[in-house]
């Protein structure tokens, strides 16, 4: 579901002479259906840089990265679009949405903007709020006021809301109490168990030894430095 063939990355400092700084090469990945694969490294090492490359933020120098048959390096931004409503998911370790919008509302959006009845949206975005302990009377305020914490189980519940086919986890368990940790590995292995690939950055070995069927270590894929 996720491949990565053959894939480099640089960046280009802008304001110290367009200097060309190559941070990736060479990399090859491939997640199946119903496996997560942890990203592993030191600080810097590029797990951040590379699951921003599937996702389509980052452009690629080289390379293929295909998600669900799609060539994320190469496809057209409305292609990538269509990936992310409908295959690829990704929760982040930020919430970024529309302020004054009602928490029920940002989580059942990736429903609505497949079609789903608002009652079905709704009622599943009511499901995922409550497994990760968001009270309902906070549903009907905007997720923009609460705490980081708060924020990051309304990103969660977001990111599950649909099944996608393949998914992007960025430290999905960081900063949450135990019990709400339990709920979120418990979402992975569900989603898991219904055959999404899973590629993510889990700091928290415990978490990674619980879900993640296999590790990488990113430093692989470090461009060598000519003696």
């Amino acid at each position: 579901m996720i491949e990565i063939r053959d894939l480099s990355k640089n960046f280009v400092l802008h304001n110290q002479g367009s200097a060309m700084i190559p941070v990736m090469e060479h990399a090859n990945l491939h997640v199946g259906a119903g496996e997560c694969v942890g990203l592993i490294g030191a600080s810097g090492a590029g797990k951040s840089t590379l699951m921003r490359m599937v996702w389509g933020n980052y452009l690629a120098a080289s390379g293929a990265i295909l998600v669900g048959g799609l060539d994320v390096a190469r496809a057209e931004p409305r292609q990538i679009i269509a990936l992310r409503r409908r295959t690829l998911g990704y929760v982040s370790q930020f919430l970024r949405v529309v302020p004054r919008v009602p928490t029920l509302q940002v989580v059942a959006e990736p429903l609505l903007n497949l079609g789903l009845p608002a009652y079905q949206a709704q009622a599943r975005a009511a499901d995922l709020l409550a497994r990760l302990n968001i009270p309902e009377r906070l549903w009907s305020l905007s997720p923009t006021t609460f705490s980081g914490g708060e924020q990051q189980r309304v990103n969660i519940a977001r990111g599950f809301a649909h099944p996608y086919p393949a998914l992007l986890l960025d430290e999905p368990t960081a900063s949450l109490d135990a019990a709400t940790r339990e709920v979120v590995l418990h979402l992975i292995l569900e989603a898991k168990a219904r055959g999404a690939a899973i590629l993510g950055i889990f700091h928290d070995e415990a978490a990674r030894a619980a879900v993640c069927d296999r590790l990488v270590d990113v430093r692989a894929f470090t461009p060598k430095v000519a003696a």
